[in-house]
């Protein structure tokens, strides 16, 4: 096992970097790519870590995940014939317009053996994304007891914060609140992509945080896979997965 991944508990996997919505917030910025990863690949790249270290969480987003729903459901499904438990999608819950097709892809990932869904809803994202399309998502989730759904907001300063954005977003949580959806802790904006950008008001750009998500390289304990297939500055259409983890060396080791 390589010394450096021996803590690796967690697989992520960009789906995609394609997204239905336009928000400001995006640390991402302008999501302007289509591209998604390999559905096979993805899937067996599931089994093959987790055959040889000990992966407790597995989770999907994007850019808008369910935009490639088989993808997403592959993924889940080689998670749960791992054993693995918790088994983690982000949303927008915007990726058609048609009721029946929501209600399929809600069945897909609850046989799939998705078991926690987080619903980003908020100021940002409802600036372009109809409320009622993701309310009927959510509904459509709803009919299952086997998962557990949440709305997961963006908050702008702090979850405490006084601004237009957060109390705008307080009202649509409230939406949700009353059809018995819980919110989550939710993530607090990280200065770059489209937020550095359009929000640049509200940071003080001369001290800016360090990023949350930063994992330490030679401790890492997850993964993130891009959508275009790069992991640990390697690639799984160039490179077994196996081969990656175990030759994986951080910079300037």
């Amino acid at each position: 096992m390589n010394p450096y991944l021996k803590n690796l508990n967690r697989i992520e996997f960009v789906v995609t970097m394609a997204c239905s919505g336009k928000c400001l917030h995006c640390s991402q910025g302008e999501h302007k790519s289509s591209e998604h990863i390999d559905t096979a690949l993805a899937a067996d790249a599931v089994h093959k870590i987790a055959s040889q270290y000990n992966i407790t969480s597995v989770m999907t987003f994007g850019g808008e995940p369910l935009l490639y729903p088989e993808t997403v459901c592959a993924v889940h499904k080689a998670a749960k014939e791992r054993g693995i438990a918790q088994r983690q999608l982000i949303t927008n819950g915007f990726f058609s317009k048609d009721t029946d097709k929501m209600n399929l892809v809600a069945d897909c990932l609850i046989e799939s053996g998705v078991n926690e869904i987080l619903l980003s809803a908020d100021a940002f994202h409802q600036q372009t994304i109809p409320l009622e399309i993701v309310l009927t998502f959510a509904k459509a989730v709803q009919r299952y007891h086997t998962v557990q759904l949440q709305v997961h907001p963006a908050w702008l300063v702090s979850p405490d914060a006084d601004n237009v954005y957060n109390n705008k977003t307080r009202e649509i949580l409230a939406v949700f609140n009353q059809l018995g959806i819980d919110t989550s802790e939710g993530n607090v904006i990280f200065p770059s992509g489209n937020a550095l950008k359009y929000l640049s008001d509200y940071f003080d750009l001369s001290r800016l945080p360090e990023n949350p998500y930063r994992e330490d390289p030679t401790n890492i304990k997850a993964i993130c896979f891009s959508a275009n297939g790069d992991i640990l500055g390697s690639n799984i259409y160039k490179q077994d997965i196996r081969e990656i983890l175990s030759s994986y060396t951080p910079k300037g080791n």
